[in-house]
């Protein structure tokens, strides 16, 4: 019986090797998990930054072009003296 219990502690499913194995897994795959947020990140930073340039452009155009978008009208105010 003793070596039964011995050969399940040591070579079996649930064994200190399994184990050691499964906490290496566990390890590798929270390390996939942290790049995934990390990457994650980096995509959601570069869609704010475009829909922010996308505004800077537009604001630009407004500005500096007198661009109008559809619909909308155009008034020019001129300073009297």
């Amino acid at each position: 019986m003793l070596i039964g219990l011995q050969y399940q502690l040591w070579v079996g499913p649930g064994s200190v090797e399994d184990n050691r194995r499964l906490q290496n897994e566990v390890v590798q795959q929270q390390s996939r998990v942290d790049q995934k947020i990390k990457r994650n990140q980096q995509l959601v930073n570069e869609v704010l930054e475009l829909k922010q340039g996308a505004s800077k452009v537009e604001q630009f155009a407004r500005e500096e072009l007198g661009m109008i978008k559809e619909g909308e009208t155009f008034y020019l105010f001129t300073g009297s003296e």
